[in-house]
């Protein structure tokens, strides 16, 4: 295993001048500092980089020029890598021909034709740019479809869109009614009885039930196809969000490993390689009241000007067909699987396996953080954090791409094996002999 510098393991002594001069000015004419908030400040420790300037595979340099290897990449949507040349050169071809005309470009419907080729299970596509728009299209398209108001969510799945019908039921619900909050109940994962109750308690009330088909915890008992059941059965549609599963879990979204169809599946993120596309797609039944060919009363499913801007759809179309030519997806399994057994034997070195753990499918790890008693801690989370970072690493989460080489994943956990030593020290000592200024917080939260 590569050895880590280790100048990089005695401190954080990189520069981070321009950082601060950035963070600064960015507080006082954006919002949080940041466009979106896990990407914000207070989500990283306060010795993180603010800026990154460019990136190249996996790793990535901040406006002060220090390197680091980057997991999560880009919230799950880079896949590939950053800068991944062929994606970028197929934009630039197509941005050379014009981005967005009057009407429709050809590669709209050979795009659309190629991806449900792949998906399988749905008949028709809507392309826009980012996984709220999606979702809340398929949200009012099960309204529309069923005539009813109330929509069920996930309570174990934690962001389906920036919208108020999904928002209003979490902690940062300022500004939405209550009366559209009210119109969203949740059900819990893997609990088929919670998702009967609701049917229970809602006659001929729920437009859908929206979900993702998993996070860290694997589907039980036919989980997935059983839910459909109860939806079909009680006049409602199933609505899959692959924002973060599909092509990650399989090229034809996770539905395909879990073999259920879903009515309405949406997909976004590692679609584009980092370039903002996102897609509804569905059986022809529902989503054609979004269409020309009814005489039903009409959906204003969506309209975005820049939702199928011909550069991303041809970014996306690129992204397909090298997830075809290169066996992505078994990549993404191979190094993630790497990764897990090398932090597996760092957290069994220090005696930490109630304190911290690898989470998730190899093709999209997360990690917990705990305290001594085995609770979750955003304080030992931002401490992990921090040590990362003294090493060369940005890891909010331990999601690998096709660009993370052996090296990088070797070099990592040596990196988490000295962060999981101060981890241990700061179980002994208290973590705020370690830390160094505020903990992280979590981005849902009623005061900041």
């Amino acid at each position: 295993m590569p050895k880590v510098d280790s100048s990089a393991l005695r401190g954080i002594d990189r520069t981070l001048s321009e950082s601060r001069r950035l963070q600064a000015k960015s507080h006082s004419i954006i919002p949080g500092g940041a466009h979106t908030y896990s990407k914000g400040d207070d989500q990283f420790p306060e010795q993180a980089p603010a800026f990154i300037a460019r990136g190249k595979g996996c790793h990535v340099w901040d406006v002060d020029g220090n390197e680091f290897i980057e997991y999560g990449m880009g919230l799950r949507a880079v896949t590939l890598g950053h800068a991944f040349e062929p994606v970028v050169e197929a934009a630039h071809r197509q941005m050379l021909l014009g981005s967005n005309f009057t009407r429709p470009a050809r590669i709209e419907v050979d795009y659309a034709e190629d991806l449900l080729g792949i998906l399988k299970t749905a008949d028709m596509v809507k392309f826009a740019k980012n996984g709220s728009d999606v979702t809340t299209a398929a949200v009012k398209l099960a309204r529309a479809y069923t005539g009813r108001d109330i929509v069920a969510v996930c309570d174990d799945h934690p962001f389906f869109s920036v919208d108020d019908w999904f928002i209003g039921k979490t902690e940062t619900n300022a500004g939405i009614p209550k009366v559209v909050q009210d119109l969203t109940v949740s059900f819990r994962y893997n609990d088929l009885t919670s998702v009967k109750e609701l049917f229970s308690r809602y006659p001929k009330r729920i437009a859908c039930l929206i979900l993702e088909p998993a996070t860290t915890e694997e589907p039980r008992d036919n989980f997935l196809r059983r839910a459909k059941q109860l939806c079909e059965e009680n006049g409602s549609l199933f609505i899959l969000d692959e924002m973060i599963t599909g092509f990650r879990w399989h090229i034809s979204g996770a539905q395909a490993s879990y073999d259920v169809v879903p009515h309405l599946s949406t997909f976004g993120k590692a679609m584009g390689n980092g370039f903002a596309v996102a897609a509804l797609t569905g059986q022809r039944e529902f989503m054609r009241l979004g269409g020309l060919d009814h005489t039903q009363e009409r959906v204003f499913l969506l309209s975005t000007t820049h939702g199928a801007e011909t550069h991303a759809l041809a970014a996306a179309w690129e992204t397909l067909n090298i997830y075809r030519r290169c066996n992505v997806i078994e990549r993404l399994y191979r190094q993630g699987d790497r990764l897990r057994v090398g932090i597996n034997q760092c957290i069994a070195r220090h005696k930490l396996a109630v304190q911290f753990e690898v989470l998730g499918r190899p093709c999209n790890l997360v990690y917990a953080t705990n305290d001594v008693d085995g609770n979750p801690s955003q304080a030992f989370r931002t401490l992990f954090l921090q040590e990362l970072i003294r090493g060369g690493i940005i890891a909010p989460s331990l999601v690998v791409s096709f660009s993370h080489s052996d090296q990088d994943i070797d070099r990592t956990i040596e990196v988490v094996d000295h962060a999981l030593g101060v981890y241990a020290g700061a179980l002994t000592d208290g973590v705020d002999k370690y830390l160094v200024g505020r903990s992280v917080k979590p981005v849902n939260r009623k005061y900041n």
